[in-house]
């Protein structure tokens, strides 16, 4: 089943920059079960939003990837919380991926 996530971390953009620049050098962008990935910056930080294959996808890549790789970036600074928000998702076209749920 698609799932998604809303991930609002409060925390300066640069820090998604900084991860997502990490992020990049290490998967190339190949990343299993990721059909979507976008961010913007807020007024407290940045928000990230991706759609899933599954949940558990997410987890995974969540723990063994993400995880690691923002610890080493904070260079053993303490991380905020951040406000993870599941939702099952309704809809999503992706034209040029030949994708439609």
């Amino acid at each position: 089943m698609t799932w998604a996530v809303t991930m609002d971390v409060a925390e300066p953009v640069e820090l998604y920059d900084a991860v997502h620049r990490a992020l990049l050098e290490r998967t190339g962008g190949v990343v299993d079960g990721l059909l979507v990935h976008l961010a913007r910056q807020t007024a407290d930080g940045f928000q990230v939003v991706e759609v899933w294959e599954s949940r558990e996808g997410f987890e995974r890549y969540s723990a063994e990837v993400v995880g690691p790789l923002a610890t080493e970036v904070l260079q053993g600074r303490p991380r905020t919380p951040t406000v993870v928000t599941p939702f099952d998702v309704r809809g999503l076209v992706l034209p040029r991926a030949g994708i439609a749920v």
